[in-house]
Formats: C-alpha cells, sequence, structure tokens
C-alpha cells in the first residue's frame, strides 16, 4: 500500500512539474534561434517544432530576407563603418531606436555595451513547447509582418510593430530582439529584467516597475569570438517631461562617453521639447552618425566637431514633415562623398544621407573656444559655418 502511494505520488509529481521542467530546458539562445527561423540546439526541447510546416516556411522566408538585407545593407554599412569609425568607444547609444539591433550592430560592431531606448515595451515569450501548432504559427507571422519594413525600408512602422506584436504569447520588442540576435550570428547567454530608479540604479532581476518610467531588458551575448557583450533596452519616454524621473540618462552617464547612432527619429530632436535627449547626446558622444531626422546642424557647436557628409540630403519628406529642410544641411552636403546603402525615411541610396560628427579633442577645442587675439583680428559677429572635412584618419579619437 505504501509502495503504491508512493508510486501514485511520483507520478503526481512527473506530471505537475513536467511543463516546468520542460520550460527550464528551453534556453533563451533556442527560443531566439527558433523564433529567427534558425535550428535550435541538439537536445532542445523547440527541435520538434521545427517539424511544423509553418516553421519552415518561416524559416525559407528569413532566411532570403535576411540574405537580402546582408548583401543590400548590412554588408556595406559594415564596410562603412570599417572605412569611417577607426577609434570606436565600448558603448554605443542608440536613442529613439526601438529594437534595432541590427543596424546597431552593423555601424558599430566593436561596441561591447549596446544602449536602445524606445516607447515600445518590452513584452516576453511564452514557453513556446506549451503552445498549440496554431499559437505558434500565428506569432512566427506577427513577426514577419513586424520586421517588414525595416527588412525592405532600414525603419520600422511602430503601429504596425505594435499591432502584430501585442499578443499574449510573443509581444513587446523582446522577440525582435531574440531575432535580430540570432541573425547577427550571436549567442544569448543570459536575460534579465531591468529596472532604473530615478537616480539612474540599475535593478536586475527586481520587479520595481510600479515606480519606474524606464524598464526594459538586459540580454548578455557573444558573437563567434566569444567576446561577452551587453544589450540594454529601454522601453522610456525620451522627452524632457519623461526624463525628469525615469533616470535614463543618469544611467547613460554612467557608461559614457559613447559613440551614438540616431536613424529615423521622427525629426524630435529638432523640438524643444527634447531638447535633454538631444543635449545629452552632443555632450556625451565622441561620435554622432545620424541622417537628418536626428539633431539639427544648428545645435552643433563647429568649434568643437568635425563634419563628413555622405550620400544626399533631399530634405524631408514634406507630407510627413513639413518645414523641417535645413539649408545649412543641404550647404554642408554639397561636398558630401557617396554611399552605396539606404537608410532612413529616404531609403533608397541616392536618396539617403548620413553624416557624421566627429568631437574635436579638448585642448582644439579649448583653443578654438578661445578664439583669436582680440588686438589682431576683428570681433566675429556670425557663427561660423560648418565645413565638410575630409574623411578621417586612423588616428583621430
Amino acid at each position: 500500500m505504501k509502495i503504491s502511494l508512493s508510486v501514485a505520488m511520483l507520478a503526481l509529481a512527473l506530471v505537475l512539474f513536467a511543463p516546468a521542467a520542460r520550460a527550464a530546458d528551453v534556453t533563451a539562445d533556442d527560443t531566439a534561434r527558433f523564433l529567427a527561423g534558425l535550428q535550435p540546439s541538439a537536445g532542445s526541447p523547440l527541435l520538434p517544432l521545427t517539424t511544423n510546416p509553418a516553421w519552415q516556411r518561416h524559416a525559407k522566408f528569413f532566411d532570403a530576407a535576411f540574405a537580402e538585407l546582408e548583401q543590400q545593407q548590412l554588408s556595406k554599412v559594415r564596410n562603412w563603418s570599417a572605412a569611417n569609425l577607426a577609434a570606436p568607444k565600448s558603448t554605443m547609444f542608440y536613442m529613439f531606436a526601438g529594437p534595432d539591433f541590427l543596424y546597431a550592430n552593423a555601424f558599430h560592431s566593436r561596441a561591447t555595451t549596446y544602449v536602445l531606448s524606445g516607447l515600445e515595451p518590452t513584452g516576453g515569450v511564452s514557453d513556446l513547447t506549451a503552445l498549440q501548432p496554431e499559437a505558434v504559427a500565428v506569432a512566427l507571422d506577427n513577426i514577419e509582418r513586424s520586421l517588414w519594413s525595416l527588412l525592405n525600408f532600414s525603419f520600422f512602422n511602430t503601429r504596425q510593430m505594435k499591432a502584430d506584436l501585442d499578443v499574449s504569447e510573443v509581444n513587446g520588442t523582446l522577440p525582435i530582439l531574440y531575432v535580430f540576435l540570432a541573425r547577427s550570428g550571436m549567442t544569448i547567454r543570459d536575460v534579465k529584467p531591468v529596472t532604473l530608479d530615478g537616480n539612474g540604479a540599475l535593478y536586475v532581476g527586481v520587479d520595481v516597475s510600479a515606480w519606474s518610467n524606464a524598464r526594459g531588458t538586459r540580454i548578455v551575448f557573444a558573437g563567434a569570438d566569444g567576446v561577452e557583450k551587453m544589450l540594454y533596452y529601454f522601453s522610456t519616454d525620451l522627452s524632457n517631461s519623461g526624463l525628469k524621473t525615469s533616470g535614463f540618462l543618469k544611467f547613460c552617464a554612467t557608461l559614457a562617453p559613447g559613440d551614438s547612432l540616431i536613424k529615423s527619429a521622427s525629426y524630435l530632436m529638432h523640438l524643444r521639447d527634447f531638447s535633454a535627449v538631444r543635449n545629452f547626446i552632443l555632450a556625451n558622444s565622441a561620435t554622432i552618425v545620424q541622417d537628418d531626422s536626428g539633431i539639427p546642424l544648428a545645435q552643433y557647436d563647429p568649434r568643437k566637431w568635425r563634419f563628413f557628409p555622405f550620400g544626399r540630403y533631399l530634405g524631408p519628406i514634406e507630407r510627413l514633415f513639413p518645414g523641417l529642410y535645413q539649408p545649412s544641411y543641404a550647404e554642408l552636403f554639397a561636398r558630401a562623398r557617396p554611399i552605396d546603402f539606404g537608410i532612413g525615411y529616404r531609403w533608397r541610396p541616392n536618396e539617403s544621407n548620413v553624416l557624421l560628427s566627429v568631437r574635436l579633442p579638448s585642448e582644439r577645442t579649448a583653443a578654438a573656444e578661445a578664439g583669436p587675439s582680440s588686438a589682431t583680428q576683428p570681433e566675429r559677429t556670425r557663427p561660423r559655418k560648418p565645413r565638410a572635412s575630409s574623411p578621417p584618419s586612423g588616428s583621430w579619437r
């Protein structure tokens, strides 16, 4: 009788705890590979799900889409970066990025800490082994649709992404980050939720979301070289009022100086209500790579920066962003060098613009700010216009 009872209890325990054990065996890296249309590791509980025709179609679709993106865009961006960003910092900031790790990594592949931010919530990924095949198929289809605009035009349609990923099983930016990391050849080692308090203190794996305006995820990963890197994504409001209580910029300051990327930023930093994030980037960046939707040229101090324009400046798309044409930008880009890729809202290669701004060394900045002696030089009544410079050599910082 006792033996029978023990056997029954053991059987019940196996039934009750088997799903939890199975979920624990599903690693974040295997989940990322599965969502990205790549084979999970041998012995993964997700491996049987790859026999689903919906997953096999998904894998073929992503194989083709990412191969084309690599050929047409990412490889060219990496080549441009290798030729023009000679002394990268270990940190890169990508404000208004959403989950766009693809271009963060393409422009700044040598960074070891990536800080991405946007309004989109982090969300999460359920235990895929516990879902019905139909639910998995829907989740995969939603991921494909949410990535359509970025794969084709280099930027997210945030409304479409929110609609496609606003489901309980696979939602928010986390599954997109998973896909981009896996398709970039990265291995995910650890994933934890993170939260910031108003002073910028980081809480890892602790739920303090009730009193935080900046929360997200921290992903530890490595590439083929085995170098461990860290990706932070924060869902937070980057307007002046949102930044007052979030602690986000205070956290970023602990990682500065860094290199910044600004792309398809809706021209928000042209507005007074986004002056805080704009000023942070200007004060804490060694280099800034942006299209014209980033920081207005008039906000740069030409005594502190050298400018290297690439591509072609046609101005904002007027029906979407009226009244934001910059004559000084057009003058600067009259001497721009060509690029063979497209980014931003004008995504065609012959219509895109990239401005690389390089902070001058402090001693040169100080000399420039001091200016020529007033006894020998007339006083300047107008600020000097920014001039295009020759491409930087490998020795600048």
